[in-house]
């Protein structure tokens, strides 16, 4: 058998620009912002949650950071690091929607603290639905592994499990994501039921039905 291959994604320097302009913007931006800004946002849009300004400008960006480091070392980390050669495209373009998604989350938080009134659930709802959609229609290219992914018992037991829970969970999760982005279009409550709603569906959907086929599996069936 062929040592494994390990290798990070190579590194991309427009989204660590990005980030780095994060940290700059912030830093110039610290000393106009309210000592306490808004972090949380009811179902109705109301925010009911605050946090200090140093930990806002300092946490999110180091988030974003922190994910783009992750994803980008998931093929040295995992266990089958060869996998990831099969489905590579497919991790680095989901690293660069990542990083997008949260970045506009954050730009669209810091407006509304600086009394902008953005709606930060209307940036939300379709961002995160367009992840969801990008990720459902890649969903059957991605390999067995330990680290991205529908990880279940079942599918990490089984490379068989996995395939068939992808490849069916693919067009759901891309339904899924265009209930986050039509959301946008009802009240703030209705729309988060939604799309909590849909989320969950597809969720419980890939747990139960990659346990269904691995129990057929162990019977022969």
């Amino acid at each position: 058998m062929g040592k494994n291959k390990k290798s990070a994604l190579p590194v991309n320097w427009l989204l660590l620009g990005l980030i780095l302009s994060l940290y700059v913007v912030s830093f110039i931006l610290y000393p106009v912002l309210s000592d306490m800004v808004p972090s949380h946002w009811n179902i109705y849009g109301q925010v009911d949650g605050y946090m200090a300004k140093t930990y806002h400008i300092v946490f999110f960006p180091s988030l974003i950071l922190g994910i783009y480091l992750l994803m980008s070392f998931a093929p040295v980390i995992d266990p089958k690091p060869e996998s990831y050669e099969k489905f590579k495209n497919v991790v680095e373009a989901f690293r660069t929607i990542m990083v997008l998604i949260l970045s506009a989350i954050y730009i669209a938080a810091t407006l509304y603290a600086l009394g902008i009134q953005v709606s930060v659930a209307k940036v939300i709802m379709p961002a995160i639905g367009l992840m969801l959609v990008f990720l459902g229609n890649y969903m059957g290219k991605i390999r067995h592994n330990y680290t991205f992914g529908i990880k279940t018992p079942w599918t990490l037991a089984s490379e068989e499990v996995w395939n068939k829970t992808h490849r069916i969970s693919g067009p759901l999760w891309v339904a899924a994501g265009a209930v986050w982005v039509l959301s946008v279009f009802f009240n703030e409550k209705l729309g988060f039921i939604l799309s909590m709603g849909s989320m969950f569906a597809v969720t419980i959907f890939g747990v139960v039905y990659s346990y269904v086929v691995f129990k057929k599996l162990q019977n022969g069936v």
